[in-house]
Parts: structure tokens; C-alpha cells; sequence
């Protein structure tokens, strides 16, 4: 049922078309090499000029960067310990539900 399928020549013909054609030294012709165009060149970068205005203000963002990311990552972490603990205390509900069914019986 899956087999697979072989296509087969029905009618090998024989003759058989060169991959490459030979060349003599007749069908060469002689180039002169040709040299690239220089690659032109990038203007210089000039350096950040930080007045001690800028410089405040950078390391003013980059507190309030830290405050803000210190504060997500508390409520998160606030968030997984509510969790656990709340699920710790449904544990011990129905442990003590299932503990005072089975006395029931």
C-alpha cells in the first residue's frame, strides 16, 4: 500500500549530452584585471557631550528605571507568596473536611 514509487525511464535512448563543453586555449580570451573602486570612508563619530544637567537627568531616569522594575518584581513575587499561602490554607480546610466526614461514618 506505501511503497514507494521509482519513476523509470520507458525509452533509454543512448546518447548521452557533456556536462561541459572542452575549451582550448584558442577559445580563451586574454582580460586585464580590473582593480575595485576604494570603499568610501565613514565620517569620524563625535563623542556624547553630557553637560551635568544631562547627567542628572540620566541618572535620575535610570533610578526611576530601577524603582519601577524593583516594584513590579515585589508585587510579583507579593502575588506568588498570597498564593501559596491561600492555597496551603484550602489544603488544610479540606483536610479537615474529608478527616471529619470519614469520623462521621
Amino acid at each position: 500500500m506505501l511503497r514507494p514509487h521509482v519513476p523509470v525511464n520507458p525509452l533509454p535512448t543512448g546518447h548521452t549530452i557533456p556536462l561541459l563543453k572542452p575549451t582550448t586555449a584558442a577559445n580563451i580570451e586574454p582580460t586585464t584585471p580590473t582593480v575595485p573602486a576604494p570603499a568610501p570612508v565613514a565620517p569620524a563619530r563625535t563623542s556624547v557631550q553630557l553637560t551635568p544637567g544631562s547627567a542628572l537627568a540620566l541618572a535620575a531616569g535610570g533610578g526611576a528605571v530601577v524603582l519601577v522594575v524593583g516594584a513590579v518584581l515585589v508585587s510579583m513575587l507579593l502575588t506568588v507568596a498570597i498564593t501559596g499561602v491561600s492555597i496551603a490554607v484550602v489544603a488544610v480546610v479540606l483536610r479537615l473536611l474529608v478527616r471529619d466526614m470519614q469520623k462521621g461514618r
